[in-house]
């Protein structure tokens, strides 16, 4: 029962990491699905009151894997680490079904309380290398974090996130449609980049400024120009006052 997804888990590696080329690869040679595997077994364990025996079969796998996942974390079905080294993820995340997670991820706790304080990632989130979860908030369903982002408030369903702190960026435009994997949970083609976006309001925001300049410009000739006729042409007024 407790391997019971194993051959989900390694399918999935086969899809989505094109370098992968057959199941025994990917059974001998994929960090992330040994750490997957002994973290069903560690929480096994945890689950079932064997807490120390968890928590040293989590450590085992850290020691050979150089991913840290906690005994008690709860993950979903087809979950894939991509390289992995360095991931952490804290007790009480919760991970659901179809999520990769890159190397470097850290899904992290910000308080001291052993209630729940570890983030929760819906079905299909990407979050990319070196990125940064910490709070107890949820990253909603079909989410993509951005490489180095750090996220620290709730992230909606189906949304780009990027940056420190972390914001979002783009949007699908049909959220129930489910998206294409992107790799990294970085956008690349669909999405633009955060900094081209800005440059790109700063460069409008110029041409608005030049127009405004070249109008006032205008304005001041024209008043110049019918400042030079001489009074009274045109209008009489000054004549009938004299």
């Amino acid at each position: 029962m407790i391997f019971k997804n194993l051959r989900d888990d390694v399918a999935n590696v086969l899809r989505l990491d094109p370098a992968a080329r057959s199941t025994l690869e990917v059974v001998l040679c994929y960090p992330g699905f040994h750490a997957l595997l002994m973290h069903r077994l560690a929480h096994f364990l945890w689950r079932h009151g064997w807490l120390v025996l968890g928590r040293f079969i989590s450590t085992v796998a850290r020691s050979v894997t150089g991913i840290e996942i906690h005994p008690g974390a709860k993950i979903g079905r087809r979950f894939f680490i991509d390289h992995g080294v360095g991931v952490v993820i804290g007790e009480t995340a919760e991970i659901g079904d179809d999520v990769t997670l890159y190397q470097g991820v850290t899904l992290g706790g910000t308080s001291l309380s052993r209630g729940k304080r570890h983030p929760t990632l819906g079905d299909g989130v990407i979050v990319g290398a070196g990125a940064k979860v910490l709070g107890a908030f949820t990253v909603g369903k079909g989410a993509r974090v951005g490489a180095n982002a750090v996220v620290l408030t709730e992230v909606p369903p189906g949304v780009s996130v990027a940056g420190i702190p972390a914001k979002i960026i783009g949007e699908r435009p049909k959220p129930e449609k489910v998206q294409e994997f992107l790799p990294y949970g970085t956008p690349c083609d669909d999405t633009p980049d955060p900094i081209a976006c800005q440059l790109s309001v700063l460069h409008g925001e110029v041409a608005r400024l030049r127009a405004r300049l070249a109008a006032l410009e205008d304005e001041r000739e024209r008043e110049r120009l019918e400042g030079s006729v001489p009074a009274g042409f045109g209008t009489g007024r000054r004549s009938i006052n004299e």
